[in-house]
Protein backbone atom coordinates (compact mmCIF):
# COMPACT_ATOMS: atom_id res chain seq x y z
CA UNK A 1 0.00 0.00 0.00
CA UNK A 2 1.31 3.44 -0.95
CA UNK A 3 0.42 6.88 0.34
CA UNK A 4 0.30 9.49 -2.41
CA UNK A 5 1.23 13.05 -1.55
CA UNK A 6 -0.21 15.43 -4.12
CA UNK A 7 3.00 17.38 -4.60
CA UNK A 8 5.96 16.80 -6.90
CA UNK A 9 9.16 15.55 -5.30
CA UNK A 10 10.90 18.62 -6.79
CA UNK A 11 9.02 21.74 -7.99
CA UNK A 12 8.62 22.26 -11.74
CA UNK A 13 7.49 25.58 -13.20
CA UNK A 14 8.48 25.93 -16.85
CA UNK A 15 7.68 29.39 -18.20
CA UNK A 16 8.71 28.91 -21.84
CA UNK A 17 7.23 25.90 -23.68
CA UNK A 18 9.68 24.10 -25.94
CA UNK A 19 8.36 21.04 -27.81
CA UNK A 20 11.82 20.31 -29.21
CA UNK A 21 13.11 19.62 -25.68
CA UNK A 22 9.97 17.65 -24.87
CA UNK A 23 10.78 15.30 -27.75
CA UNK A 24 14.10 14.43 -26.11
CA UNK A 25 13.09 14.46 -22.45
CA UNK A 26 10.21 12.04 -23.02
CA UNK A 27 12.84 9.31 -23.34
CA UNK A 28 13.20 9.42 -19.55
CA UNK A 29 9.47 8.81 -19.30
CA UNK A 30 9.10 5.72 -21.47
CA UNK A 31 12.51 4.98 -22.98
CA UNK A 32 14.57 1.85 -22.20
CA UNK A 33 16.54 3.65 -19.46
CA UNK A 34 13.64 5.79 -18.27
CA UNK A 35 11.70 6.06 -15.05
CA UNK A 36 8.81 3.79 -16.04
CA UNK A 37 11.20 0.93 -16.79
CA UNK A 38 13.13 1.55 -13.57
CA UNK A 39 10.08 1.59 -11.31
CA UNK A 40 8.58 -1.58 -12.79
CA UNK A 41 11.95 -3.37 -12.78
CA UNK A 42 12.70 -2.70 -9.12
CA UNK A 43 9.17 -3.30 -7.85
CA UNK A 44 9.15 -6.65 -9.68
CA UNK A 45 12.63 -7.75 -8.63
CA UNK A 46 12.02 -7.09 -4.93
CA UNK A 47 10.00 -10.29 -4.48
CA UNK A 48 13.00 -12.51 -5.21
CA UNK A 49 15.48 -10.83 -2.88
CA UNK A 50 16.87 -13.15 -0.15
CA UNK A 51 16.81 -10.61 2.70
CA UNK A 52 14.46 -7.93 3.96
CA UNK A 53 16.94 -5.07 3.58
CA UNK A 54 17.37 -5.69 -0.15
CA UNK A 55 13.61 -5.99 -0.57
CA UNK A 56 13.15 -2.68 1.26
CA UNK A 57 15.76 -0.91 -0.88
CA UNK A 58 14.14 -2.11 -4.11
CA UNK A 59 10.71 -1.14 -2.81
CA UNK A 60 11.89 2.33 -1.74
CA UNK A 61 13.74 3.10 -4.96
CA UNK A 62 11.00 1.63 -7.16
CA UNK A 63 8.51 3.88 -5.39
CA UNK A 64 10.73 6.94 -5.80
CA UNK A 65 11.08 6.17 -9.51
CA UNK A 66 7.30 6.50 -9.77
CA UNK A 67 7.70 10.00 -8.33
CA UNK A 68 10.38 10.69 -10.93
CA UNK A 69 8.05 9.41 -13.65
CA UNK A 70 5.54 12.00 -12.48
CA UNK A 71 8.22 14.69 -12.62
CA UNK A 72 9.34 13.81 -16.14
CA UNK A 73 5.74 13.65 -17.32
CA UNK A 74 5.15 17.10 -15.82
CA UNK A 75 8.22 18.49 -17.62
CA UNK A 76 7.04 17.09 -20.97
CA UNK A 77 3.52 18.40 -20.39
CA UNK A 78 4.66 21.91 -19.48
CA UNK A 79 7.06 22.03 -22.44
CA UNK A 80 4.18 21.31 -24.84
CA UNK A 81 1.35 23.10 -23.05
CA UNK A 82 -0.34 25.66 -25.30
CA UNK A 83 2.07 25.33 -28.24
CA UNK A 84 0.74 25.78 -31.75
CA UNK A 85 0.45 23.05 -34.35
CA UNK A 86 3.15 24.83 -36.36
CA UNK A 87 5.54 24.64 -33.40
CA UNK A 88 4.77 20.94 -32.93
CA UNK A 89 5.50 20.21 -36.57
CA UNK A 90 8.67 22.29 -36.52
CA UNK A 91 9.90 20.31 -33.50
CA UNK A 92 9.47 17.05 -35.38
CA UNK A 93 6.49 15.93 -33.32
CA UNK A 94 3.97 15.72 -36.16
CA UNK A 95 3.79 11.92 -36.04
CA UNK A 96 3.55 11.95 -32.24
CA UNK A 97 0.74 14.52 -32.38
CA UNK A 98 -1.13 12.40 -34.91
CA UNK A 99 -1.22 9.42 -32.55
CA UNK A 100 -1.32 11.04 -29.12
CA UNK A 101 -2.07 14.74 -29.42
CA UNK A 102 -0.19 16.42 -26.56
CA UNK A 103 -0.81 13.62 -24.08
CA UNK A 104 2.29 12.22 -22.39
CA UNK A 105 2.88 8.80 -23.95
CA UNK A 106 5.64 6.38 -22.83
CA UNK A 107 8.19 6.17 -25.60
CA UNK A 108 11.86 6.84 -26.29
CA UNK A 109 13.19 9.99 -27.93
CA UNK A 110 13.48 7.97 -31.15
CA UNK A 111 9.76 7.19 -31.02
CA UNK A 112 9.94 3.57 -29.83
CA UNK A 113 6.99 2.74 -27.54
CA UNK A 114 7.73 1.41 -24.08
CA UNK A 115 8.27 -2.35 -23.90
CA UNK A 116 8.40 -4.63 -20.87
CA UNK A 117 11.33 -6.41 -22.54
CA UNK A 118 13.65 -3.84 -20.93
CA UNK A 119 12.78 -4.85 -17.36
CA UNK A 120 15.54 -7.48 -17.00
CA UNK A 121 14.05 -9.60 -14.22
CA UNK A 122 16.40 -12.60 -14.27
CA UNK A 123 15.36 -14.57 -11.20
CA UNK A 124 18.84 -14.25 -9.72
CA UNK A 125 19.39 -11.57 -7.04
CA UNK A 126 23.04 -10.95 -7.93
CA UNK A 127 22.28 -10.62 -11.65
CA UNK A 128 19.29 -8.37 -10.91
CA UNK A 129 21.24 -6.02 -8.65
CA UNK A 130 24.12 -5.83 -11.12
CA UNK A 131 21.56 -4.89 -13.75
CA UNK A 132 20.13 -2.25 -11.42
CA UNK A 133 23.55 -0.70 -10.84
CA UNK A 134 24.03 -0.46 -14.61
CA UNK A 135 20.50 0.92 -15.06
CA UNK A 136 21.19 3.77 -12.65
CA UNK A 137 24.42 4.66 -14.44
CA UNK A 138 22.64 4.63 -17.80
CA UNK A 139 19.90 6.86 -16.42
CA UNK A 140 22.53 9.23 -15.00
CA UNK A 141 24.25 9.38 -18.41
CA UNK A 142 20.92 10.10 -20.13
CA UNK A 143 20.14 12.95 -17.75
CA UNK A 144 23.58 14.42 -18.37
CA UNK A 145 22.90 14.39 -22.12
CA UNK A 146 19.53 16.06 -21.56
CA UNK A 147 21.21 18.68 -19.36
CA UNK A 148 23.59 19.42 -22.25
CA UNK A 149 20.61 19.91 -24.58
CA UNK A 150 18.73 22.36 -22.32
CA UNK A 151 21.56 24.18 -20.55
CA UNK A 152 20.04 27.57 -21.52
CA UNK A 153 16.72 26.98 -19.71
CA UNK A 154 17.08 26.97 -15.89
CA UNK A 155 13.42 26.01 -15.42
CA UNK A 156 14.15 22.67 -17.10
CA UNK A 157 17.75 22.39 -16.00
CA UNK A 158 17.11 22.45 -12.24
CA UNK A 159 14.73 19.45 -12.05
CA UNK A 160 16.94 17.48 -14.46
CA UNK A 161 19.94 18.10 -12.19
CA UNK A 162 17.90 16.93 -9.22
CA UNK A 163 16.92 13.75 -11.06
CA UNK A 164 20.53 13.12 -12.04
CA UNK A 165 21.64 13.38 -8.41
CA UNK A 166 19.00 10.90 -7.32
CA UNK A 167 20.34 8.36 -9.83
CA UNK A 168 23.73 8.63 -8.11
CA UNK A 169 22.13 8.02 -4.71
CA UNK A 170 20.23 5.03 -6.07
CA UNK A 171 23.46 3.60 -7.46
CA UNK A 172 25.02 3.83 -4.01
CA UNK A 173 22.07 2.15 -2.32
CA UNK A 174 22.04 -0.69 -4.84
CA UNK A 175 25.72 -1.17 -4.05
CA UNK A 176 24.77 -1.61 -0.39
CA UNK A 177 22.05 -4.07 -1.32
CA UNK A 178 24.43 -6.08 -3.50
CA UNK A 179 27.01 -6.39 -0.72
CA UNK A 180 24.31 -7.48 1.72
CA UNK A 181 22.91 -10.09 -0.66
CA UNK A 182 26.38 -11.44 -1.44
CA UNK A 183 27.07 -11.80 2.30
CA UNK A 184 23.70 -13.46 2.80
CA UNK A 185 24.26 -16.00 0.04
CA UNK A 186 27.80 -16.73 1.27
CA UNK A 187 26.65 -17.68 4.77
CA UNK A 188 27.58 -21.24 5.71
CA UNK A 189 24.72 -23.66 6.13
CA UNK A 190 25.02 -25.93 9.15
CA UNK A 191 23.47 -29.37 9.15
CA UNK A 192 23.24 -31.76 12.11
CA UNK A 193 25.21 -34.83 11.09
CA UNK A 194 24.57 -38.43 11.99
CA UNK A 195 27.06 -38.45 14.88
CA UNK A 196 25.30 -35.55 16.55
CA UNK A 197 22.05 -37.41 16.22
CA UNK A 198 23.51 -40.38 18.04
CA UNK A 199 24.95 -38.22 20.79
CA UNK A 200 21.60 -36.65 21.35
CA UNK A 201 19.85 -40.02 21.19
CA UNK A 202 17.63 -38.68 18.41
CA UNK A 203 18.43 -41.41 16.00
CA UNK A 204 20.11 -44.50 17.39
CA UNK A 205 19.64 -46.50 14.23
CA UNK A 206 21.48 -44.24 11.81
CA UNK A 207 22.15 -45.90 8.46
CA UNK A 208 24.61 -43.26 7.29
CA UNK A 209 27.75 -45.13 8.36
Amino acid sequence: MWTYNKVLQYPINIKCPNPRLAKYIISQYGGPDGELAASLRYLSQRFGMPDQKAKAILNDIGTEELAHLEMVGTIVHQLTDGVSLEEIEKAGLGAYYTDHGVDVYPQSAAGMPFSASVLACKGDPIANLQEDLAAEQKARATYEKLIDLCRDDPDVLDPLKFLREREIVHFQRFGEALRGVQDKLAEKKFYMNCMNNKMMNINNNCECN
